[in-house]
């Protein structure tokens, strides 16, 4: 057993050795002498309490008064800008540009920068309004906006995206993306935190949604499961680097519905207002408006008769 056990150690100290060896040929596989990332559980808690304070009483606290709102949500403020405040702060030191700034400069960015996020945050409320005012109108089998706030995986996903865009616009490094990551994770929906969304915005059933950093979305669109905005191409520089910050993914502009595995793609490409994209088309060119585009249907072939396995 001692040999064994000696046999063991011996391995594992090895594999240690090894690992070490692997990351110093790998750069950025591991996390090392760097200042420290953004935690992800408070993120994911920041998420939850977020949640919690744009819809009070589907959440932790079910059983909420009218009488005690106010008390109740300015306990949650403080908690979520306590945490806010330190993992913004992380992330803007981990970013720095300036290699001389301390961290109680990077702290006071960060609540400023937190303070500034919470007070978008009634706005938001009106804005998810319109959203699930579309979710409930946009689907016949939705039985009120109760439902679609409680239940649907679109809402859910839009709510912690027009979170994650405002930190995003206030410059937040990393935590945008972390958010967006967790509702990806959760609803199969993956919206760049950069996307600008407009109002009365209806993901329905969801699963498979991509939309990506530059994508542009008017009033009142609705997209179905599967759908890909996306870019066309990924430009370079002449040293081969990948050129950012270019618009890059399509524009759809109001009332516009596209269906289910449609892929949309280019920086340049532009869906006009009140325009339909059915199912499973793939569109590279824009679209004038009040357009519907399908794909030539196959045609179908039927037998009678018993058919073998």
């Amino acid at each position: 057993m001692a040999d064994a056990d000696h046999h063991s150690e011996t391995l594992m100290k090895s594999l240690a050795s090894n690992l070490v060896q692997a990351f110093d040929e790998c750069p950025g596989v591991a996390h090392l002498d760097c200042h420290p990332l953004p935690n992800r559980e408070a993120v994911a808690r920041i998420v939850a309490d977020l949640k919690e304070l744009l819809f009070p009483g589907y959440g932790a606290r079910q059983h909420l008064e009218r009488s005690t709102l106010e008390f109740h949500l300015g306990d949650l403020s403080i908690r979520i800008h306590e945490e806010l405040v330190e993992q913004v702060s992380r992330a803007l030191q981990h970013d720095e540009t300036d290699p001389g700034c301390q961290w109680e400069e990077y702290y006071r960015q960060g609540r400023l920068i937190t303070e500034r996020f919470l007070s978008t945050l009634p706005d938001v409320v009106r804005l998810l309004h319109t959203d699930v005012i579309a979710a409930y109108e946009g689907d016949p089998a939705a039985r009120g906006p109760v439902e679609t706030a409680f239940c649907y995986p679109g809402v859910e996903a839009v709510t912690i995206h027009r979170l994650a865009h405002e930190l995003h616009k206030l410059g937040v490094p990393l935590i945008p993306r972390l958010m967006t990551e967790i509702a990806h994770t959760k609803t199969g929906i993956d919206i760049h935190p950069g996307a600008k969304i407009g109002p009365s915005f209806f993901i329905d059933h969801g699963t498979g949604v991509v939309v990506g950093e530059t994508t542009e979305i008017g009033q009142g669109v609705k997209l179905y499961q599967g759908v890909t905005l996306g870019a066309l191409s990924f430009p370079r520089d002449e040293t081969g680097r990948l050129i950012r910050g270019q618009k890059r993914h399509p524009t759809l502009e109001d009332d516009v519905v596209v269906y289910a595995n449609a892929t949309i793609l280019g920086g340049d490409t532009v869906i006009g207002k009140g325009s339909v994209i059915g199912s499973s088309v793939w569109l590279m060119q824009s679209v004038e408006p009040n357009t519907m585009v399908t794909l030539r249907s196959p045609e179908l072939q039927f037998r009678n008769g018993k058919m073998r396995a």
